[in-house]
């Protein structure tokens, strides 16, 4: 069985958690752990987890909102690390107590009974990538911080289970927002984040009758309101507001299982 979570999703900061259970062994991934580790362990509990649990860690890009305590997690509990090497050198080269694995696009990463698979995407980092996982029979996506959405990515995204997926600004708002004027440019540019017209349009793109879930995550605080998101998704999907799922800053979601 595959099922995960969000812990928490927006500028403020992001972490995902993914769990493979089979012959009653579970295996957990934590994605990006954007927060202190005070605050991190605060969220673990809600889920009814602590920071030993997790069997591994993988680092999308080096921003502070997703990389956060990973360096003090990895040598406090001893667990792996994994991130691109373009990721590790922009966070200066850290020493991870001999827990870090470098990761690339396309190389598969195995933890326990979980299948990992790094995708570079479009970002304004060094070296981001992205990641499909499965337990060999459902798969998740989890594509946050995206600028656009290029033919590699959309591959990826074909036939999962569940989707969480980045839908950042309105654009409207964007627009009308106090944000200088470079600023504005970067979270709507090529290289920044999705808007929710582009997000839902590659929601639409990968929508099929088995997926079950997609997951909003990443909302801007300033720039969008959940209530848009849920309408458009709707449009996008041709499926009911209230059905529409999003992950929020301070909570982020429930479990949901594929």
């Amino acid at each position: 069985m595959l099922r995960f979570r969000s812990l928490g999703s927006g500028s403020s900061g992001n972490a995902t958690l993914v769990e493979a259970t089979s012959g009653g062994r579970t295996s957990r991934l934590l994605i990006d752990c954007g927060f202190t580790l005070r605050h991190l362990e605060v969220r673990l509990a809600r889920a009814g987890l602590s920071a030993a649990d997790i069997d591994a860690v993988f680092i999308t890009h080096e921003h502070a909102d997703h990389i956060g305590c990973a360096h003090t997690l990895s040598r406090r509990e001893g667990v792996p690390v994994w991130m691109s090497e373009g990721t590790w050198l922009a966070t200066g080269g850290r020493d991870f107590g001999g827990h870090l694995h470098l990761a690339h696009d396309g190389a598969d990463i195995v933890v326990g009974d979980m299948l990992v698979q790094p995708f570079t995407v479009p970002h304004d980092a060094r070296e981001p990538l992205q990641l499909r996982c499965t337990d060999g029979a459902r798969s998740l996506g989890v594509l946050t911080d995206l600028g656009h959405a290029t033919p590699h990515v959309l591959g990826r995204l074909m036939q999962l289970d569940a989707l969480l997926l980045e839908f950042n600004h309105d654009s409207d708002m964007l627009a009308g927002s106090r944000y200088p004027p470079f600023l504005k440019q970067r979270v709507g540019g090529n290289y920044g984040h999705l808007s929710n017209t582009a997000a839902a349009a590659i929601a639409s793109a990968v929508m099929h009758a088995g997926l079950r879930h997609v997951l909003a995550a990443h909302l801007s605080e300033q720039n969008n309101r959940p209530e848009i998101v849920r309408r458009v998704m709707a449009e996008a999907l041709g499926a009911r507001e209230d059905e529409m799922l999003t992950a929020n800053a301070a909570e982020g979601s429930p479990w949901l299982d594929l």
